[in-house]
């Protein structure tokens, strides 16, 4: 599956606020964002007044550029979504939250979603013993997440170790010392801190 390689700061620019992609850098004075609000390009500090179309769209692709997920697999994911019981926006989102690269993030084995999808790609994760390194992979509730035992010694895992336990969501449970956690249950909308409304992105598929 594809990704986004490009400068991520663009990004923010273009959503026209901070994404926090790129973990510490984000909260200094270097973030370009802070240099640089408006929207890349040429014509990127025009004004522009966003139709209906163009609010449903610009959410569509916040949750995109967070995540990280490119537009085939996203709308793959929303009719996943859509075909399940319950609230599509909710399970959308649900969804988003348990692919393994973000479960990788959320754990606090890596710095941000891009750097998740790197360990995951790379082969230092297991689910349930053995390797995985499908960042889209979708844990369920029961799965036992882990890094690969000749992975933690190695950067950037040694630092992480070192550091804080990191604070991470009620349904995830984590043995710090050990790189090995749970899947508890699946996600709640109240456990998903992502600041997005969803019911946007319904709006958008549904036209």
């Amino acid at each position: 599956m594809g990704r986004y390689a490009g400068p991520v700061c663009r990004l923010c620019r273009a959503q026209g606020e901070k994404l926090y992609l790129k973990h510490d850098k984000c909260y200094t004075d270097k973030c370009p964002f802070e240099r640089r609000s408006y929207a890349p390009g040429q014509h990127g500090q025009a004004r522009r007044k966003l139709s209906d179309y163009g609010l449903h769209l610009r959410e569509k692709q916040k949750v995109r550029r967070i995540y990280g997920v490119m537009e085939k697999q996203f709308r793959r994911f929303f009719d996943m979504a859509s075909r399940e019981k319950g609230v599509t926006g909710e399970t959308f989102l649900q969804i988003l939250e348990r692919r393994l690269d973000n479960v990788v993030y959320r754990l606090g084995w890596a710095y941000s979603r891009r750097h998740a999808r790197q360990i995951v790609s790379h082969g230092h994760v297991t689910v349930n013993g053995r390797k995985v390194n499908i960042p889209s992979f979708l844990v369920k509730a029961g799965d036992i997440i882990e890094v690969k035992e000749g992975s933690k010694s190695k950067s950037p895992f040694r630092e992480i170790k070192e550091g804080s336990v990191p604070n991470i969501p009620g349904w995830l449970d984590l043995d710090f010392p050990s790189f090995r956690a749970k899947v508890l249950g699946l996600p709640t909308r109240d456990q998903i801190d992502v600041p997005v409304d969803e019911s946007l992105i319904v709006e958008f598929y549904s036209r």
